[in-house]
């Protein structure tokens, strides 16, 4: 092995969009490997082009002594599903090409993988080719992903699909998931392969400031991230229409941008629901802010089988500021939320379960949330040590064969 492991990060995003991975490369590069990155053009979330940046096929620029190499992404997918499709297979067949480029001579691939997994494909090809051992950390999983999103499920689909998790995996050297759950999934495809379990850390953390974002009186819940249809929101909302309806100081935040944004907006207008702030998207060093004034904090998702493996990484966001969490989610959430006694649970499907949940938070505030807190911080101490998380990676990338 030599004295200064080379790695090349293939992932679909990286600084200046705001993903763990940025803090995982900057963290590798720093303590001695040489990391460059493999990346499309940033757009992430609005779907439009960041300021200062180049649609150019190809185009490359430096972060952190890291360099980036960048190639052409479709714009316009976050409202055209159509285009959504189109830039998942420009990243496929453009990374690709970039990669069989760029990868001859690095020691290792890594794959951050959040989104459909086909972005691994320019990794596993590149790996194959050249004799490079292959790395992915898995946070989202296929297919059940694919079907979350509202695909009919059929044999064909599930035949194709299958062929490409199989391709994938077989061709990776190493499998992370940040999930527990997603294991037991990718087993079905590659029996018998060794796969560890690497949960996301917090990325937003105390900085040792007091400011607090000036949140409407009352008792304010703070859901913060992307707003899209599958953070079942428009279900939040009715729960939090009944529920401030029997008790009007409750104040519902809602701080992110996304596709269903404009959605939300027009329903909570039309149902003249009360208390309801949209704050709009924030940058990442803006949100200790808002979780400092807040009493709660809220993970959502839908309630569909892939969706209930899913631990979102807002979830270790609010541990870190020692916040009950509302869980309006089934699955491994809910469990670690009941389990280490963070806070309360509702049946994502169920307006009145949610709208209990909301009032139940209320009337224990007295008390109540306090032991919640406590148990948050000591559940964050246990499971999401950054460093502890960040070095075990490194090793497994490192023992690659």
């Amino acid at each position: 092995m030599p004295e200064k492991l080379k790695v090349l990060i293939v992932t679909e995003r990286f600084y200046p969009e705001e993903f763990i991975v940025n803090d995982l490369a900057a963290e590798w590069a720093a303590g001695g490997m040489a990391v460059d990155v493999l990346t499309q053009a940033p757009s992430y979330p609005a779907g439009r082009l960041f300021a200062g940046y180049s649609n150019a096929f190809f185009s490359s620029d430096n972060w952190k002594g890291i360099n980036i190499f960048r190639f052409f992404t479709v714009t316009g997918y976050r409202d055209s599903l159509l285009l959504k499709l189109l830039n998942y297979l420009n990243f496929a067949f453009t990374g690709t090409l970039a990669a069989l480029v760029k990868a001859r001579g690095y020691d290792r691939i890594f794959v951050y993988q959040t989104g459909p997994l086909t972005l691994a494909i320019p990794a596993v090809i590149a790996g194959r080719i050249y004799g490079i051992p292959v790395t992915i950390w898995t946070q989202d999983i296929w297919p059940d992903m694919v079907y979350s999103y509202g695909f009919k499920r059929t044999r064909l689909l599930d035949w194709f699909l299958g062929l490409i998790i199989r391709f994938v995996y077989a061709n990776c050297s190493e499998i992370l998931v940040s999930c527990e759950g997603f294991a037991r999934r990718i087993e079905e495809y590659v029996p018998g392969r060794q796969i560890k379990h690497f949960p996301n850390w917090p990325t937003v953390v105390p900085d040792g400031g007091v400011e607090r974002m000036p949140l409407p009186a009352g008792f304010n819940f703070t859901f913060a991230g992307n707003v899209g249809k599958l953070q079942n929101l428009e279900n939040i909302l009715r729960g939090f229409a009944l529920a401030v309806a029997k008790q009007p100081e409750l104040r519902l935040n809602i701080v992110g941008d996304g596709s269903h944004l404009e959605t939300l907006k027009t329903m909570a207008k039309e149902g003249s629901i009360p208390g309801v702030t949209f704050w709009g998207r924030h940058a990442s060093h803006q949100m200790p802010a808002f979780f400092r004034a807040s009493d709660v904090m809220i993970v959502s998702l839908s309630n569909t089988p892939g969706l209930n493996l899913v631990v979102p990484a807002k979830f270790q966001a609010y541990l870190a500021f020692h916040k009950p969490v509302f869980a309006v989610i089934n699955g491994e959430v809910k469990d670690l939320v009941g389990k280490h006694c963070i806070g309360l649970s509702a049946d994502p499907d169920s307006p009145e379960a949610i709208r209990d949940g909301f009032l139940e938070f209320y009337f224990s505030n007295q008390g109540g949330t306090n032991n919640f807190a406590a148990n948050a911080r000591r559940l964050l101490e246990t499971e999401y040590d950054r460093a502890l998380i960040i070095a075990g990676m490194r090793a497994r990338v490192a023992a690659a064969k």
